[in-house]
């Protein structure tokens, strides 16, 4: 009764209860530089490749409470891994951007590492809340994701064929709209007390902070990047990071070659630095993947 006079309005469906107590942190996402960079296609694809590594080791421990979870009553009606599902996906770009070593390379900053811990956390002790991670992720995936695959195709000079931005390509769902309505519908439906969908809407918050910090912390591993490397010749200090690296270790069996890896940087437009807070993902997830547009 406390909570119902506290919140009179939690009688309505979660998914509306998640919009409304989401919206301020959304709109505060939404209107960073970084969203509004990304938008005008100001970003690296040093930047990019930050991104897509905190976002594998996110979805790794997300999908792995997921399957934790599938059977049990508070997740299994959400529970869609062959149309959602993005591990697999950040694998595959992960392999293209760093070469068949990518495992070694990729880095994991303690921000990322704070929002991993927290999946597990959940996933173990409070799994009801996995619903509210879920969501935020891959419905602002859904949402944004088509777009922020144009852009940074187009800013990272990406083949078109698509290598390099597999995660977000969803090809287990042929119509996002009808599916973020079902989606919708299913997440309504989960049975829970006035308290727990306080719970649930408090940890959705937290899921929008916590992207903002690994991106406020992405931005500071490149900025420290710039201030060791050569600020003056930015096109060149990419070029010998990326491009040497991929040829030490060898490009991945039917990857790019180093020549087109070599083009990718050449052609990456020269950028002031964006400051990495997370908007999605979205998208935006999310790139940012994904937080951008539910």
């Amino acid at each position: 009764t406390s909570v119902l006079l506290l919140f009179p309005s939690m009688s309505k469906d979660l998914s509306e209860l998640m919009k409304e107590a989401t919206k301020e942190v959304h709109e505060q996402a939404e209107n960073t530089p970084f969203m509004k960079n990304f938008q005008k296609g100001q970003v690296s694809l040093h930047e990019f490749k930050l991104v897509t590594a905190s976002l594998y080791f996110i979805y790794s421990a997300l999908e792995e409470e997921i399957e934790r979870n599938k059977n049990n009553p508070v997740y299994a009606p959400v529970y869609f891994p062959v149309e959602l599902h993005r591990k697999a996906a950040l694998e595959e770009d992960l392999e293209y951007f760093y070469g068949s070593n990518w495992r070694e390379e990729i880095p994991c900053p303690e921000a990322t590492q704070k929002y991993v811990d927290r999946l597990h956390y959940i996933g173990k002790n409070h799994p009801e809340l996995l619903v509210a991670h879920a969501y935020t992720r891959y419905l602002g995936d859904l949402s944004g994701g088509q777009v922020l695959k144009k852009i940074a195709q187009k800013a990272l000079q990406l083949p078109s064929t698509g290598e390099g931005l597999a995660f977000f390509t969803f090809d287990g769902v042929s119509n996002a709209t009808k599916f973020k309505q079902l989606y919708r519908s299913r997440m309504n439906a989960l049975e829970m007390d006035l308290a727990t969908k306080k719970r649930v809407l408090e940890e959705a918050k937290k899921a929008f902070l916590l992207n903002i910090q690994v991106f406020e912390a992405l931005q500071e591993l490149v900025s420290k990047g710039q201030e060791n490397g050569h600020p003056g010749q930015p096109k060149v200090e990419l070029r010998t990071r990326n491009v040497n690296k991929s040829h030490e270790h060898g490009p991945a069996p039917g990857k790019e070659s180093e020549r087109t890896r070599k083009r990718h940087t050449d052609m990456i437009p020269t950028t002031p630095l964006v400051r990495w807070i997370l908007a999605l993902s979205f998208l935006a997830t999310t790139v940012a993947v994904g937080l951008f547009a539910m």
